[in-house]
């Protein structure tokens, strides 16, 4: 018995010994990525394109939360579309994974006479091209396929409630070079195929030449472009953009595509993604319906029969997913509508960051270290700490839908993070698992450098290999 006792206790000795030299190595490497990513972040700082700039780095622990590398985590800084992980963060919690938009289709008959109304959800994914079951194509089909079982003669101008929703699509803070571009899409209470289309141009095979619009998909019913754009050398790509005067049906692109080019895609922003709808709904059930323009109603009124269809989104996992991969600001702009709706206040984006802000001010994130106007990152007003970014990212660590945010995330470098450009503006923010199995949360901005972005982000990736 004496000597059981005496192997029991050398034995429990050396797993003690084994544990304590365990925790020295892991407390040993945590040190040293700390002091390599000192060395590292110091020799970025030094760099003559940070000279007149203000860069951020944030890294933790991404299972104890514990902090190894803070350099100017306190100070407010324009994120770009890093935000869009805050969007999705915040979406998950407040939504659910299971949150599908659902945009209603009804009959409202008076008399003899009918119309369709349309109960819009605010869904940024209705005739989205990503889904085919949820294309443009195969809504109309739906849609007109519901309305011809119920023999319904010629109907009337399509309505539209728009009960609960604020009158602006762009957000404060967008600038105009932006707005009439696809990434400038304003969030509706109906929209359209991503509330964008694709203009197609011409250009010749002089430098300095006109290029010409050659056609546009979809057609486009209420807006007329107009080219003031020219070619360039060969290979100098998409230097256009395209304007939209306040409430005018009228825009222009300028700048320059490459020249010879017989078929040039550029993308815009619809400014009335409903008149593009009603028109694209008219074409498809083809004389059974008014050529009149759709009305929108601020409250229901008589409805006199029930919804004739349903359309559903993709759920959340799949719109976060493209949110992040494809940096599609329309989507973080619904969304932060969506949860001012659902949490019973007015659709509007003043409603939805306000409850942003107190939702992570109850998980220990101050309101002054999320001064945000939008959801997407796209307003150059926005401001936030690379400390909150991080929190953010170690609560979703936490949460059951974390590997729906995970894979949203694109790979850059190795490594799973969400990136975010917007002038003078660069940023980085996500997850990596160390060689040695250690995941880290991270994120670094950087504002107001000098010199291409392309260069600077070659050496941001070399202060965050310091994380492998």
């Amino acid at each position: 018995m004496a000597n059981f006792s005496a192997m029991y206790l050398m034995r429990m000795k050396r797993i003690f010994v084994l544990c304590l030299c365990l925790l020295c190595v892991i407390t040993s490497f945590g040190q040293n990525v700390s002091e390599r990513l000192a060395t590292a972040f110091n020799q970025f700082l030094s760099d003559a394109q940070l000279k007149q700039a203000m860069a951020s780095l944030y890294v933790a622990d991404a299972a104890s939360g514990a902090m190894v590398f803070a350099r100017n985590e306190q100070f407010g800084l324009a994120p770009a579309s890093t935000q869009k992980v805050l969007t999705s963060v915040t979406a998950y919690s407040l939504l659910g994974r299971d949150f599908r938009y659902q945009t209603h289709f009804g009959l409202l008959t008076n008399g003899g006479s009918a119309q369709l109304f349309i109960l819009p959800s605010g869904d940024p994914t209705l005739g989205s091209w990503r889904w085919p079951n949820n294309s443009e194509g195969a809504v109309l089909k739906r849609l007109a396929a519901a309305v011809g079982k119920t023999g319904t003669g010629k109907l009337g101008p399509l309505l539209i409630y728009n009960k609960g929703w604020g009158e602006e699509a762009i957000p404060n803070g967008w600038i105009w070079e932006d707005v009439g571009n696809y990434f400038g899409a304003g969030a509706f209470p109906l929209n359209w195929r991503e509330n964008q289309y694709d203009l197609f141009l011409r250009s010749g095979n002089a430098i300095g030449t006109p290029a010409t619009i050659v056609g546009s998909e979809p057609k486009l019913y209420d807006l007329t472009i107009n080219s003031r754009v020219s070619a360039a050398e060969k290979g100098s790509g998409d230097q256009t953009l395209i304007y939209l005067p306040v409430l005018s049906r009228e825009g222009v692109i300028r700048g320059t595509i490459p020249a010879g080019e017989q078929r040039f895609k550029v993308s815009g922003a619809m400014p009335n993604p409903v008149h593009q709808f009603a028109e694209s709904l008219k074409a498809e059930l083809g004389a059974s319906v008014s050529p009149d323009a759709p009305a929108l109603l601020l409250e229901e009124k008589g409805t006199q029969a029930g919804i004739l269809h349903t359309e559903v989104s993709p759920s959340m996992d799949s719109i976060v997913y493209w949110l992040n991969q494809k940096s599609i600001n329309l989507y973080a702009e619904a969304l932060v509508k969506t949860m001012a709706q659902q949490g019973g206040k007015p659709a509007a984006t003043e409603a939805g960051i306000d409850l942003i802000k107190q939702f992570w001010k109850t998980k220990g994130i101050a309101e002054t270290e999320l001064n945000i106007q939008d959801g997407s990152g796209l307003s150059p007003q926005n401001r936030v700490t690379t400390k909150a970014q991080t929190t953010v990212l170690l609560y979703a660590k936490k949460q059951p839908w974390y590997q729906g945010l995970y894979q949203s995330l694109p790979t850059y470098n190795g490594m799973k993070m969400k990136s975010g450009t917007i002038g003078g503006v660069k940023g980085f923010t996500g997850y990596h698992t160390s060689k040695a199995g250690i995941t880290y949360a991270f994120s670094f901005l950087v504002n107001n450098y000098n010199g291409t972005s392309s260069a600077l982000v070659q050496k941001m990736y070399k202060v965050l290999d310091e994380l492998k």
